[in-house]
């Protein structure tokens, strides 16, 4: 069996680490880099780095910051905002990101994961994907879950994965920042849909959310912010809990 991975995400607004509920309300949770080299040490298995306002505010991502940050960690990291072409994903694995997160761009023209994938491997590209549910139907988001699409959720997790994505980062904003749990029945029905694993984002407040998006949400992955940023579970007391109750983790 696979071991479950655990993902600090860090949202990045102006270079400081912001985090919000529903994707607003934002508040400021620190220096990235300190934040980053902590979770590093605290034994995350890997660190996710959103420039959330990249897409909106027609900017690339923060390359220098990318590499700070990569300087300051020794475990795989995942970099994402504003990156649209070949171009920005070889500047950014070249500033020491790992792996790519794509949202916006890949719902602007698919096409562009077919193109990343094959010039640097599926294992280098994430699609994220911000998923609202609206009158039961679930719908993607994009431009930091601004814009509402025509898209079916479900239908467009299929079609990345075709296209030569490696991982997906499914995030429900109606959980995000709420503590009331991941939205473990999309998680679900994606993960058993699809080949590539899923990282599940949105909603973790507690030690037993980890465990329920592992077993009832079949997630591959469980990102959180909050809780982490602001110490209200501590890496390792994660994980120890975890291993207590038989999901296969990372020690």
């Amino acid at each position: 069996m696979l071991t479950k991975r655990i993902i600090p995400c860090l949202d990045i607004k102006d270079g400081r680490t912001v985090k919000g509920v529903n994707f607003v309300q934002l508040r400021d949770a620190g220096d990235p880099v300190e934040l980053a080299k902590i979770y590093s040490d605290e034994g995350a298995d890997e660190l996710v780095f959103l420039d959330i306002t990249a897409t909106v505010d027609k900017r690339k991502t923060l390359a220098e910051l990318v590499t700070k940050v990569a300087k300051a960690i020794n475990i795989p990291f995942t970099v994402g905002g504003g990156i649209s072409t070949v171009e920005d994903v070889k500047l950014l694995l070249n500033a020491g990101a790992d792996k790519i997160s794509i949202n916006s761009a890949a719902v602007h023209n698919p096409g562009v994961i077919n193109e990343m994938a094959l010039e640097f491997g599926s294992q280098c590209i994430v699609v994220a994907i911000d998923t609202r549910n609206v009158d039961g139907v679930d719908f993607v988001h994009t431009h930091g879950g601004r814009k509402p699409t025509i898209l079916n959720t479900q239908e467009w997790a299929k079609e990345v994965c075709e296209r030569g994505a490696g991982e997906i980062l499914l995030t429900s904003m109606d959980h995000d920042g709420t503590k009331g749990g991941f939205a473990n029945e999309i998680t679900a029905e994606i993960s058993s849909m699809l080949s590539i694993p899923v990282i599940a984002s949105g909603g973790a407040g507690n030690m037993e959310h980890f465990k329920d998006v592992f077993t009832f949400g079949k997630a591959d992955a469980a990102l959180a912010a909050s809780i982490f940023h602001f110490k209200e579970i501590p890496i390792p007391e994660l994980k120890q809990y975890l291993s207590r109750e038989d999901i296969s983790i990372r020690k």
